[in-house]
């Protein structure tokens, strides 16, 4: 099992906790909570998947640019492709900050 963090600066909250996903074959679990920093976002991946570090970093770094949202992420993943790991981070976002307005 390989550990990844990461974290990136952000300029909108979570309002509240959100779980998305399982951890199953080509899937993943995100838990989204609001203990973080105001300004920054820090995200934990667990993976079974080697080699994909670039990878990660790439999806996260695309949606937190469009998503800045402070909190604290963990992603537990078990072999997601990277539209997935999009997919499931944007659920996430959505419910975390459901209420909200834009």
């Amino acid at each position: 099992m390989r550990t990844l963090d990461y974290s990136f600066d952000a300029d909108a909250a979570v309002v509240r906790a959100a779980h998305v996903g399982v951890v199953a074959s080509g899937d993943l679990e995100i838990v989204v909570d609001t203990a973080s920093p105001a300004d920054t976002a820090t995200v934990r991946v667990r993976t079974s998947v080697d080699g994909f570090d670039s990878a990660w970093q790439a999806v996260l770094e695309r949606f937190f640019a469009q998503q800045p949202l402070a909190g604290r992420w963990e992603i537990n993943d078990f072999g997601a492709t990277p539209g997935v790991v999009a997919l499931r981070l944007r659920q996430a976002a959505q419910l975390a900050t459901a209420g909200e307005s834009k």
